[in-house]
């Protein structure tokens, strides 16, 4: 890794993340994904805490293409295993971490355990060094 000064998570992330509720349908947050022009939508639960994540890609075809109603299937249906998560104040080498050890695109940032943004690939290419950028990248899509 190259990155030589500490640039923490809130300094290149997407503030401002919504939430789809667990007993939300998935209907709803198909439309909250079009009003909001974004793929990917974390999954709150009741009790504030992240749920997982939910694509596009997800309601498609773990939900649609198996024969199941978007009006009555709800996002926590589709949220599997431990959501992964970054913290604002974490160093940023934390996400490159995570996200080349899980290979996702996209992580979740909370502070004090509530959802504040979300680091996305465009996020790194925007705020890091090419070299930076480029290696997570590559690994991510492995």
């Amino acid at each position: 890794m190259t990155l030589t000064t500490e640039i923490r998570v809130k300094d290149i992330m997407t503030p401002g993340a919504r939430c789809i509720g667990e007993n939300d349908s998935l209907a709803r947050a198909a439309r909250l994904m079009n009003d909001l022009d974004i793929g990917p939508l974390p999954i709150c639960g009741d009790d504030g805490k992240l749920k997982g994540m939910l694509t596009d890609r997800d309601i498609v075809v773990k939900a649609i293409a198996n024969g199941k109603s978007a009006e009555t299937t709800t996002a926590g249906m589709l949220a599997e295993g431990r959501p992964v998560l970054v913290d604002a104040e974490d160093d940023v080498r934390e996400v490159l971490a995570l996200m080349r050890q899980h290979q996702i695109r996209r992580i979740p940032v909370i502070d004090d355990r509530v959802l504040v943004g979300i680091v996305a690939e465009a996020d790194i290419a925007r705020s890091l060094a090419p070299r930076d950028t480029g290696e997570t990248i590559e690994q991510i899509t492995l």
